[in-house]
């Protein structure tokens, strides 16, 4: 990977690598919890690219070459009360992951861009959307949720594998990724376990971090309802969600989609938490589709 780094004006630190011409308008793509810029496959960019989008990805903080937030320390002790909500001091929040979207924008010197965000990546991309509405040109939120708990729930089969014990060192944690990918990906679209192994080795290189994961987690426990605000979305907005997702229920994908006044709900059936290579070309032209739909509502 050829990435560089953005000083953003609040003095963190943000990796990045971008796609395609820089005269294109630009794409943001931000991932979810714990997973560095490398889970959007370098192809699903070069795909988006050729749909005539400069495109940018990166590693939120606390995750592969950006700002750790070490100082912060996080227990699952943490974890599991804030779950219950019995406590609700975190590090940081949702807006303060979205706000360190913007300021890559504004590294970047980029006013306005679709921005694209996968899960936790969705969640942050309709806070850009509700909180810096002039930043943002359209809107894909894929297998991601509103903040309602009513709604995006995870499967409980799920809660032992998201709180568990890592592991020590490379191998440990190439076994629990190969494990997570079998427990949130559907038979019909699972990757192949030799990408997930790569991908899983290429992640653990760039920089894993136990404790950056346990902080995002709190992010997403602790993030409001958004439902109200995004009926204030003004921006072509497209929601994907898999009919399978154990992950974030699909519940989770309808409710963002009716949150938005006119946004488009592609509810694809038997995918789960994955996006997959097969229907990566689907994604990017429909991306696409909803960037059309932005330029043509500035005309």
């Amino acid at each position: 990977m050829t990435d560089r780094i953005a000083r953003l004006d609040s003095g963190l630190s943000l990796a990045y690598e971008t796609f395609g011409d820089p005269d294109d308008q630009t794409l943001l793509l931000v991932m979810g919890l714990g997973c560095p810029m490398n889970w959007w496959r370098t192809e699903f960019c070069e795909s988006l690219a050729d749909h005539g989008f400069h495109v940018v990805r990166y590693d939120s903080r606390d995750v592969g070459r950006s700002t750790r937030f070490d100082r912060a320390p996080v227990t699952r002790a943490q974890v599991v009360s804030t779950f219950t909500g019995l406590r609700r001091d975190v590090p940081y929040a949702m807006t303060d992951l979205a706000a360190d979207a913007v300021g890559l924008l504004d590294a970047l010197g980029v006013d306005a861009a679709h921005v694209v965000g996968q899960s936790m990546g969705g969640m942050v991309a309709q806070t850009v959307a509700v909180e810096h509405p002039d930043r943002l040109r359209s809107l894909t939120s894929i297998m991601s949720t509103t903040g309602r708990r009513t709604v995006g729930w995870q499967h409980p089969r799920l809660l032992g594998m998201l709180l568990g014990a890592p592991g020590e060192g490379e191998e440990a944690y190439v076994r629990r990724s190969v494990r997570s990918a079998r427990a949130i990906s559907s038979r019909q679209f699972a990757l192949a376990p030799e990408a997930v192994e790569a991908r899983a080795r290429e992640t653990y290189a760039r920089g894993w971090s136990v404790e950056g994961t346990m902080r995002h987690m709190l992010a997403v426990m602790t993030q409001p309802d958004r439902t109200r605000a995004l009926a204030s979305v003004a921006a072509p907005t497209l929601v994907i969600h898999g009919s399978a997702d154990p992950m974030v229920h699909p519940s989770g994908g309808r409710a963002t989609a009716a949150a938005v006044p006119g946004a488009e709900l592609l509810m694809v059936p038997g995918m789960a938490h994955e996006i997959p290579v097969d229907l990566e070309g689907l994604f990017a032209a429909s991306i696409a589709r909803t960037a059309r739909r932005a330029h043509a509502h500035a005309r």
